[in-house]
């Protein structure tokens, strides 16, 4: 079995479907104001040399795909990672994807993802796509979900096939919005968004539906029903 991560933060490789929304998921709180600072000059768009880390089933390292043509219909196995930022209320950060991302597209999902490059360690794979996407300097940053892994298909028919550690960390930043990564932001009571996920899971991306199933944020919030059982038409 795998390792735990090493004091880099690095861990060892690691051995549903969604619709766009136009609107506002009616249980999310109301943007709080003043949070979002304007960004005078977006990053510019993925670097078309970036690349993704392919992994075997038991997650070991196998090769690398570039980044913006890795995922089709046969998206193959690689390794990403998930992050949920709370504030100093405990409300935590939720974003809707660009409608330019290639896979879910407009859908409300965690805080923000990416993909490690080569060489570099998850830990700071997290610090770096958090100042890309939503612009924030984070603390606390903690490994919840080590093992966890998915692969879900999106309503245009690409896949979605990662093993992807889950970090939860804290800010107390102001947002600065990537916009060719996040088209809107919400601060969310563990509460309210439980409650969200288990009513409509097909309105968020799969793996915020599956990950909040698992990670201890959402523990004291979560009924008996699962939304895992609603993924599957």
């Amino acid at each position: 079995p795998p390792g735990p991560p090493d004091s880099a933060g690095t861990v060892p490789f690691l051995g549903g479907h969604a619709a766009a929304s136009p609107i506002r998921h009616p249980l999310c709180a109301p943007r709080q104001p003043g949070r979002q600072r304007a960004r005078p000059c977006p990053p510019s768009p993925l670097d078309e040399n970036e690349q993704v880390v392919l992994v075997d089933d038991d997650g070991r390292p196998i090769g690398v795909a570039d980044k913006a043509t890795v995922h089709g219909a046969h998206t193959p196995r690689h390794l990403a990672f998930s992050c949920y930022v709370t504030n100093a209320a405990g409300a935590i950060l939720v974003t809707r994807r660009a409608l330019a991302k290639s896979t879910w597209p407009g859908v409300w999902s965690n805080s923000f993802c990416g993909h490690p490059r080569a060489a570099e360690s998850l830990l700071a794979a997290v610090h770096r796509r958090a100042d890309y996407e939503v612009g924030l300097e984070l603390s606390h940053v903690e490994l919840a979900l080590p093992l966890f892994r998915y692969r879900a298909v999106d309503a245009s028919g690409v896949v979605e096939n990662e093993i992807c550690p889950v970090y939860t960390a804290r800010t107390t930043d102001e947002l600065l919005l990537n916009p060719n990564e996040v088209a809107d932001f919400m601060w969310v009571r563990p509460e309210d968004l439980a409650r969200s996920l288990e009513a409509t899971p097909w309105a968020f991306s799969p793996w915020l539906v599956l990950q909040a199933q698992q990670l201890d944020l959402f523990r004291e919030h979560r009924t008996a029903a699962s939304p895992e059982r609603r993924l599957v038409s």
